[in-house]
Formats: structure tokens, sequence, C-alpha cells
């Protein structure tokens, strides 16, 4: 599991660091081994076995909010964004307490470029839970992403300001992916 969670650059590492706040949160004894189990299919990247054991729990439960939640993952993980936008809706009408289906749906909206709606759900992730750090991080992130976008305007706007370029040249080094550090060769 990563222990940073960078959603804009590396979506499918937050949503295994939200899934794992939920399954903290949420889970029972009575339950576990269902859960384990579509866990374990989402981290083998077995979606389509992981979705067939989540929709067939589902039938038997279909207001459980731990389930549904990994339904989400799983239709993100997949890119079927639209399902996955409305699961974590629907979650987060019928249990509006919790944060992270509001994280995972920023998630999925940064990942469209809707960075104010992904900005108002991580707010309301943040009000939910002031301690969040994961959300936090991610509207600095999407916070980044809005300042971009509004100095790329300006340039258009005022292609001679020259304050604009060093402004921007530091957010595309902020958002850049992480480079992979070298794996150092064995020696013989």
């Amino acid at each position: 599991m990563p222990t940073r969670a960078f959603f804009l650059r590396q979506p499918p590492a937050f949503v295994m660091r939200g899934l794992l706040l939920l399954t903290l949160l949420a889970a029972s004894a009575a339950h576990a081994d269902a859960y384990t189990d579509v866990n374990r299919l989402i981290s083998a990247r077995q979606f389509p076995e992981a979705l067939a054991s989540a929709d067939k729990y589902l039938a038997g439960k279909p207001r459980d909010p731990q389930m549904r939640f990994l339904k989400g993952v799983i239709q993100g993980e997949t890119a079927k964004t639209g399902e996955a936008i409305e699961t974590f809706t629907q979650i987060t009408a019928d249990y509006p307490e919790l944060p992270e289906p509001y994280n995972n749906l920023a998630v999925l909206y940064a990942s469209q470029s809707q960075f104010d709606k992904a900005r108002e759900s991580l707010e309301m992730a943040i009000r939910l839970n002031p301690r969040y750090a994961v959300a936090h991080e991610n509207l600095g992130d999407v916070y980044a992403r809005l300042a971009s976008q509004s100095y790329t305007r300006a340039l258009q706007l005022n292609a001679g300001n020259p304050s604009l370029m060093p402004k921007l040249a530091m957010l595309s080094q902020l958002l850049a992916p992480p480079a992979k550090a070298a794996t150092p060769a064995k020696a013989p």
C-alpha cells in the first residue's frame, strides 16, 4: 500500500487509501469475509470478479455503505467514471455523515478536470472530518490545479506579463508525477 496519496497523479493509490479508511471505519465481524474477499480481488486487480462478488453481496443487503463504497471503487478503477460518480453520490445522499465518499467523488471529478466540483466535495469531506489528512492533501492538489488554470488564462490574456511564467513553471513542477527512484544494481 502506498504511503502517500497524490490523487491527481495517481488516482488508484488514493482510492486504495480511501478504501482502507472506510474499511477500518465500517468493518464488522459478521461481514468481514465478504469485505475481505472483495478487497483482496481489488488489490489483485481482478475487477470483474470483485464486481460480481460485490453485486452478489449487495443483492441481499442493498443499502450496505461499505460494499457500495467498494463497488464505487471498482467502477472507478475500471473507467466507469459516470457509474462510480452515481454510486458515491447515492452513498452521500443515504449516509451524508461519511466523508470518504465525498473524497472519492473529488478524485473522480478531478480526473475529469471538474476541479470546482472536486473542491466542493473535498470541502464537504473536511467539514465532516476536519482531521481527514488525505482530503486536506487532495484539496491542496485541487487548489494547485485551479491556480495553474488561472495563471494559464492570465498568460493568454497578457503574454507580456513576466511574473506568470515562473509561477506556471513552479506549479508544473509541483504537479508533475514524481520521478521513480532507480533501483541499485545488485552486486554479482
